[in-house]
């Protein structure tokens, strides 16, 4: 098994910047994109999971802990909205 050596190499990073740029491209193109606070709570939300995980990964921390704890946050805050 190879050694990851970079937080962009894990397939869990990769997927959520998957995700953040659905996210952005919906802001972007739909109603959102004149609800400003919504818009960038949204997207500030999506992209914090990317941040997230780089940082676990930088910490050597358990990855898959911190990945779940921070899905359950970032759920609450979007459906708070």
């Amino acid at each position: 098994m190879a050694t990851i050596t970079r937080f962009e190499d894990l397939e869990i990073w990769q997927e959520a910047r998957k995700l953040f740029n659905i996210i952005k491209n919906v802001a972007i193109e739909t109603d959102l994109k004149t609800d400003f606070k919504l818009k960038d709570q949204i997207k500030g939300t999506s992209g914090s999971v990317m941040d997230n995980i780089a940082e676990g990964f930088e910490r050597d921390g358990n990855l898959t802990i911190s990945f779940n704890c921070q899905r359950l946050s970032w759920r609450s805050q979007v459906t708070i909205i």
